[in-house]
């Protein structure tokens, strides 16, 4: 009698649709953030809210669900939706992803998986992960999630079932793969696609099929934050705005079941530019069930690379014949380390693998207890890695023994540290920057950017260094030249015209700095300036970027890895452009060459190419 009374009164309250009329209501609650300063008590009020609702049958939480990702915000945010007294499914949103210190394993870990399948009342519903994993750029569902996507809809033998499709993102371009998704959507019996991330309620049009995103739980400048409940009947699929413990708005938006068609023919991305540099051929590739989310390690007629179902795998350079394969027990976003017969692999599980570079057979491994998600870098006979529980430690290569270990690292660590005139330096995501002596670990200097958000942290970056300096760029658009030996600012600029990130490398002859601008530009600084000497600005804009990229160079040639599947090469004289090529249309880690003619690319979706310069 109570539920009875409570669809009567929402029905009235709403104006939309009654209780006969209706199939079932669920809830989707997206961008809670918790984190921030009223992510918490949000949230909170919002879970009391939901509990309160009869007519409510289940909850989706659509992404977002912490701020920065860490393993405390998620135990937190779990707490929290734990008291729900209804069944909930939840997904990923990008500040779940890029900056999780467990290389996006917590969240699975915490929440049971990444994605979500089930059936209600004769409905589909399918929530997959948007990235961007660990890498900062344009949203991306993983490849192992489109893998996934595959067997779901292969073992669904009614494709006439109405499907609902959830994603943090909204599926258009500002997902790098937003047509893999709806591509393999074509078939089903569509209704509508759900997401977040705007923080804000909007009605979509994907490709012809009905899109909708749905408000932020903050309540930003109001009182109270809300959440969707969305009410599925035999027609129409209706939203309403709740305001917890307030009210119900009217209905905002209703989405008829039937009368939708997908686009003839939708935009898709354009690899135009091949036909350009038709001397730019694939000489043999590699599609991985995996996103690819580091560089690889070349070492001789062989190369090494990673990817984030926990392998480590060996192919031939000439061929891309696979050699051998080992798996690791988390996601894997580290560069390999090669020395002598041993590839030194940190994992996301915690632990530091040593293989055996001809066979791939484990050599030895160490725990340390908290994920992994940066590179290790080589001092001599040691490798040196920052992990993401404030500790720096140095194993011996050869024997796996912990020569020092270090706990004075303030945030989590993913870059590849750099090793210099007998010190190691890298960042972390707690707007610091780091020197300590290579040979002992003790520390030499630390320096701050001074900022109070540690999204502007100096992490992502490779640094450089030449002539007793150290170059860094950072999401707080500076870049900075620091005293190799004391650490001392040397010079430190922001240029509006030339927005830097986190993308920068060092030319053969260390004379010059590259930096990619968010503006799509490349930059050449004067190393041995006192101060920030521009010689040269690329001629060509390549776009929005800023994918934390290492540029490299060889033989007069730049390479450019860009966020969209693009490779550039630009003359090192004066950034003029050589060639450019496409073979993917998601970000590209690293561009490697191997002689003058051929390079080794990577791209986060899980291809590895070998390019050919003819």
């Amino acid at each position: 009698m109570r539920t009875l009374i409570c669809c009567i009164l929402f029905s009235i309250c709403c104006g939309t649709t009654s209780a006969q009329d209706t199939l079932f209501r669920f809830a989707l609650v997206t961008d809670t953030h918790v984190g921030v300063e009223t992510g918490q008590a949000d949230l909170e009020r919002t879970v009391d809210d939901i509990n309160g609702q009869a007519s409510i049958e289940f909850v989706i939480f659509s992404g977002d669900v912490t701020e920065f990702g860490n393993d405390e915000e998620l135990q937190l945010a779990k707490s929290i939706i734990t008291r729900l007294r209804k069944p909930w499914y939840i997904i990923p949103g990008n500040h779940d992803t890029k900056w999780s210190e467990s290389g996006c394993n917590s969240f699975r870990t915490v929440f049971g998986d990444e994605t979500f399948s089930f059936e209600h009342k004769g409905y589909w519903f399918l929530g997959t992960n948007c990235g961007p994993n660990m890498r900062m750029g344009p949203g991306q569902v993983p490849r192992e999630n489109l893998v996934w996507l595959d067997k779901q809809l292969k073992a669904q033998r009614n494709k006439q079932i109405p499907l609902i499709y959830i994603n943090h993102y909204p599926q258009d371009e500002g997902l790098n793969n937003w047509y893999d998704v709806l591509d393999r959507l074509r078939g089903y019996n569509l209704k509508v696609m759900l997401c977040g991330h705007g923080h804000t309620n909007k009605a979509y049009s994907w490709e012809g099929m009905p899109g909708v995103m749905c408000r932020s739980n903050l309540r930003a400048k109001a009182h109270v934050g809300g959440y969707n409940i969305v009410s599925v009947t035999e027609g129409d699929i209706v939203f309403n705005e709740r305001r917890p413990g307030v009210r119900t708005l009217p209905s905002w938006h209703t989405v008829a079941q039937q009368s939708h068609h997908w686009d003839a023919q939708p935009p898709r991305p354009s690899y135009a530019v091949n036909d350009t540099f038709p001397n730019v051929r694939v000489k043999w590739s590699i599609q991985e069930d995996g996103d690819m989310g580091s560089a690889v390690a070349i070492d001789g007629n062989r190369i090494y690379y990673t990817n984030t179902n926990g392998d480590v795998k060996a192919v031939d350079a000439a061929t891309g014949k696979k050699r051998w394969q080992f798996r690791t027990g988390g996601k894997i976003y580290a560069t390999p380390l090669v020395s002598g017969k041993y590839v030194i692999v940190p994992c996301s599980d915690g632990t530091v693998y040593s293989l055996y570079a001809g066979n791939g057979k484990l050599a030895w491994k160490d725990a340390t207890g908290k994920a992994i998600v940066s590179s290790a870098a080589l001092a001599g006979g040691l490798a040196i890695v920052a992990g993401s529980d404030g500790r720096c430690r140095a194993w011996d290569v050869a024997s796996g023994q912990r020569r020092w270990e270090m706990d004075s690292v303030k945030g989590f660590v993913e870059t590849r540290p750099l090793v210099y005139g007998g010190n190691v330096y890298f960042g972390s995501w707690g707007n610091r920057f780091y020197a300590f002596n290579a040979a002992t670990g003790q520390p030499a200097w630390q320096w701050s950017n001074g900022a109070s958000n540690r999204m502007f942290s100096p992490a992502a970056c490779w640094p450089v260094a030449t002539g007793g300096k150290v170059f860094i760029v950072s999401p707080d658009r500076y870049m900075t030249a620091l005293d190799a030996a004391t650490g001392a600012q040397l010079w430190r600029v922001q240029d509006t015209a030339n927005w830097v990130r986190e993308s920068i490398g060092l030319s053969q002859d260390s004379g010059r700095v590259y930096a990619k601008t968010m503006q799509g530009y490349v930059i050449a600084i004067n190393a041995r300036s006192a101060q920030r000497e521009v010689i040269w600005k690329s001629p060509l804009g390549l776009g929005y970027e800023i994918c934390p990229t290492p540029i490299a160079e060889k033989d007069g040639v730049v390479y450019v890895a860009g966020q969209s599947g693009v490779v550039t090469a630009l003359s090192s004289k004066d950034g003029s452009r050589r060639w450019q090529h496409k073979f993917s249309n998601c970000l590209v880690n690293t561009v490697q060459p191997l002689d003058n003619r051929r390079l080794i690319a990577s791209s986060m979706d899980g291809k590895l190419v070998c390019l050919e310069v003819r």
